[in-house]
């Protein structure tokens, strides 16, 4: 009886506790590159375009909030789809700055030589194979880390981000 309720206890534990199995979306502005970690492993690399000055693109914890095929781009009025559009072919919008995931995100764009670059309104652009990647593999509520961080490695970010989600768990 007692094994039966630890081991049931433990597995209550185990859900509550953050694990390293769901992926995150780490992105460093200073070398404008997005990472994807799961497990521990790096699933997916790409070179990102961010804001074009240091403000535009926040740096922070966010979730991710909207996922959208061929978005709409509302700004100008553009429909999904279409070459003229800057979003590209997908959406994975986050909540930056108490907002609900359609003002901030990550996204195709018709500007493929942009990326690698500091040129975006405030948002990380990829190539749109690699936004179509990524949309593949994330899913809303997955955390987004954006960092401002020359130094860095990708790794001990990811690391930083686990023990930054044990805090808050402890706390």
């Amino acid at each position: 009886m007692f094994m039966t309720a630890f081991f049931i206890v433990l597995a209550a534990v185990q859900l509550l506790l953050p694990t390293a199995d769901e992926p995150v979306i780490l992105v460093n502005k200073a070398v404008h590159e997005l990472v994807v970690y799961e497990d521990g492993e790096q699933m997916f690399q790409a070179p990102a375009a961010i804001g074009k000055t240091d403000e535009l693109t926040p740096e922070g914890l966010f979730q991710v909030k909207v996922k959208a095929v061929d978005p709409y781009y509302r700004k100008t009025n553009i429909p999904g789809g279409v070459p003229e559009n800057p979003l590209g072919s997908r959406w994975i919008g986050f909540d930056a700055e108490g907002t609900d995931g359609r003002i901030y995100g990550i996204h195709g764009t018709n500007q493929p030589e942009s990326i690698g670059t500091s040129a975006s309104a405030g948002c990380i652009r990829l190539q749109n194979v690699d936004v179509e990647a990524l949309y593949a593999m994330v899913e809303k509520d997955t955390d987004v880390w954006i960092v401002d961080q020359p130094d860095v490695s990708m790794e001990d970010l990811y690391e930083h981000w686990l023990k930054k989600k044990w805090q808050q768990f402890l706390n």
